[in-house]
């Protein structure tokens, strides 16, 4: 649910500061790919019948971490570029 924060930011400031917006926005497209490869590595668990029961895990830790990183890049004025992220809203 990381991706719930970025979006009320984009709904509520995106329009009022671009700023607000930038980060908004970088920060959605990151949760959102990080969404969807914690959904894979979780089906990828399952199928392996929990032998790769730990990638979920890992997968969810990255967002984590580079979400508090974002976020104090954020705070110090200047626009976090989120490490693999693919761009769903421009």
């Amino acid at each position: 649910m990381g991706w719930v924060a970025p979006l009320i930011a984009l709904t509520a400031k995106g329009q009022q500061s671009p700023t607000a917006r930038a980060h908004a926005v970088a920060a959605l497209n990151f949760q959102l790919t990080w969404v969807i490869a914690l959904a894979a590595s979780i089906v990828l668990g399952i199928i392996t019948c929990g032998l790769l029961a730990f990638v979920p895990f890992v997968v969810g830790l990255v967002p984590l971490i580079f979400g508090i990183v974002g976020g104090v890049k954020a705070n110090e004025g200047t626009l976090y570029r989120y490490p693999m992220t693919y761009h769903f809203v421009k």
